[in-house]
């Protein structure tokens, strides 16, 4: 009986493609912590992110989740081609088991799978991945996760008047930046909407600037008291 069991395993494991053992390892862990996948906050598939092709993402259940702006924002001032695709509940993310879940997970990365001639060949191997495009791949990668990880909620602190800046010495320290008047512009917005309600990113949305120069803009504000983080000094949920 052992020798026919490990048979018929070692068939299935010939049989099955990978993508589906991901799948069945990843229904098992979500029946094992239900009460744990409700703390996700973020997810993201990362795939096929090695090859020539431009960046690639496909949006979460939601359509709306913080990881499908935080990416959409990092893309958008990256300054590289990209493309965004609504969610829909087929592909290679296994898509079905969010309904019943709703995690907000999204999908990033290069040319999607079934998109490129030699996917399911024999040329579909490692000929096909590009150092400089997995570099480029892990700095994006990199930038949503920093700004998922900095994004906070600030209320300015004299809300009823226009502080005076340049006695604060700001206008000092943003004057040897090379971008001084785009770094003043940044504080501006930050003071205005700083109202212990909108996020950063929010804040970035709104504004059509990069989410960088406001959270450089608000370190200082916050430096120099002109800011507070939330309304009780906590990251909004």
């Amino acid at each position: 009986p052992l020798f026919v069991a490990l048979f018929i395993l070692g068939s299935l494991i010939l049989v099955l493609e990978k993508r589906y053992w991901t799948l069945l390892l990843a229904i098992a862990w979500l029946a094992l912590n239900e009460a744990a996948a409700a703390r996700i906050r973020h997810g993201l598939v990362i795939a096929c992110a090695g090859d020539a092709g431009h960046m690639h993402y496909k949006k979460s259940r939601r359509g709306d989740a913080e990881i499908d702006r935080a990416v959409e924002h990092v893309l958008r001032h990256s300054g590289r081609p990209y493309d965004i695709e609504d969610f829909t509940p087929y592909g290679r993310t296994s898509a079905k088991l969010l309904a019943g879940f709703d995690l907000p997970l999204g999908r990033l990365g290069r040319t999607p799978h079934g998109r490129y001639p030699q996917y399911h060949t024999s040329a579909d191997d490692l000929g096909l991945i590009r150092p400089e495009a997995l570099e480029d791949s892990l700095e994006i990668f990199s930038e949503i996760v920093e700004l998922l990880e900095t994004d906070r909620v600030y209320r300015n602190t004299r809300p009823k008047c226009e502080p005076q800046l340049g006695r604060r010495g700001l206008y000092r320290v943003l004057g040897g930046h090379p971008a001084a008047e785009q770094s003043q512009i940044a504080m501006l917005w930050v003071l205005n909407q700083a109202d212990g309600s909108r996020t950063l990113l929010e804040i970035a949305e709104r504004s059509g600037m990069d989410f960088r120069d406001l959270r450089q803009a608000a370190e200082a504000l916050l430096e120099h008291g002109l800011l507070v983080e939330g309304t009780q000094g906590t990251k909004r949920t």
